[in-house]
């Protein structure tokens, strides 16, 4: 009986390789509990299965893989990383960032991060690394006057430090985050602010959401994608002058920014948590987006003191309005190019979505760095 048993075994295990006859006998017990799991509701079995789609997509040489014959399926990778609690993890990073360092601790501490984001000291007004009492300070750290002069021949500066991800014409109501892969400009941006909210008219109340932001005829949509690295400075001032008239608040996810993200998750700003400033310069529309990430649940707009990101009090998928247009101030908040904005904690990503004339010309290149001041665009 036990011989007989035995060549049944190696039958079976027969043509098969070492690690996956390993692998055999447990698939049984699986295909049972799997049978199981499908009775389940679609949140209970997601969780129940999260943790074998992360073995699967980390063991090597795809140990996992062959659980697909028994019926299982993993959740995509995007399905995954969207799953991860990041508003959570960003608040207590959040938090961790208020604690006060020891004083003895600050310099190897600050030292480490600016070894690893090569972050350049010699710019920022403060060099004594003693001076930041926590890792907030540190990474909103102000810079020397003279070490972002503004350009003054273009109408159009970069707002911020970082890298350019994508710059050009809006066609379709599509924007692309990085190349090849789009965003809708209306769910970005959300629904058009009522007309009596703004100092100026549409050209047209129909039609496309685009054909709604370009307010005078012969002028074209643009836009410009800048990423923020760890190590770039962090605060952002105005690309122009302006006057902004409206805040929209979007809370949201908080995911990663980073150009291999964004190729990776199609309309990933508009999953995000950002801070819409919408209002109007001399050609007309102009707005400019502040995008949250993870570790970036803080977005400061400096003198709008009503804003409170990464709130428990708000949910995803809702978005809550103010408007800087009052009865005393019926023009909102007047700025001037080069002017202080407001800052983001860590890294993100700023989009500025404008009209201007037709002969309008961008002076970048995709992929390049920029500090902020200097050229972005103009006529």
């Amino acid at each position: 009986m036990a011989a007989s048993v035995g060549q049944g075994c190696l039958r079976l295990l027969r043509g098969v390789a070492p690690w996956r006859s390993r692998l055999y006998f447990p698939q049984l017990a699986l295909r049972r509990r799997l049978g199981q799991l499908s009775c389940m509701s679609k949140p209970a079995l997601r969780l129940r299965s999260w943790p074998l789609t992360v073995l699967y997509y980390l063991l090597p040489l795809g140990a996992l893989r062959p659980l697909s014959r028994v019926g299982w399926r993993p959740v995509s990778r995007v399905a995954l990383y969207k799953s991860v609690p990041t508003r959570l993890l960003s608040r207590a990073w959040g938090r961790l960032n208020q604690v006060e360092l020891p004083h003895w601790l600050r310099r190897p501490v600050y030292s480490l991060y600016i070894w690893t984001f090569g972050v350049n000291m010699k710019e920022a007004a403060v060099e004594d690394l003693h001076h930041y009492r926590n890792l907030s300070e540190f990474f909103r750290r102000k810079l020397k006057p003279q070490a972002r002069p503004v350009c003054g021949l273009h109408s159009v500066i970069s707002p911020s430090d970082g890298k350019i991800l994508n710059f050009g014409q809006v066609k379709n109501c599509e924007v692309e985050q990085v190349k090849g892969v789009t965003y809708s400009l209306e769910s970005f941006l959300g629904p058009r602010i009522p007309t009596e909210d703004l100092p100026f008219s549409p050209a047209t109340s129909c039609g496309s959401f685009r054909s709604q932001l370009v307010t005078r005829e012969g002028n074209e949509l643009y836009h410009c994608v800048i990423y923020l690295a760890p190590g770039d400075y962090h605060c952002f001032h105005s690309p122009t002058d302006w006057t902004v008239s409206h805040r929209r608040h979007f809370p949201g996810s908080l995911m990663s920014v980073n150009p291999g993200m964004a190729r990776w998750i199609k309309e990933l700003f508009c999953h995000n948590e950002r801070v819409v400033l919408t209002g109007d310069w001399k050609h007309g529309f102009f707005s400019l987006t502040a995008v949250g990430a993870t570790n970036v649940g803080s977005i400061r707009i400096y003198f709008d003191q009503d804003l409170h990101t990464n709130s428990p009090r708000y949910s995803k998928g809702s978005y809550n309005d103010f408007s800087f247009v009052t009865h005393t101030n019926k023009e909102g908040i007047p700025m001037r190019k080069g002017e202080h904005l407001g800052e983001f904690n860590l890294g993100s990503t700023i989009v500025l979505i404008f009209e201007a004339p037709k002969d309008f010309n961008f002076k970048l290149k995709a992929g390049q760095k920029i500090r902020f001041g200097e050229a972005l665009g103009s006529l």
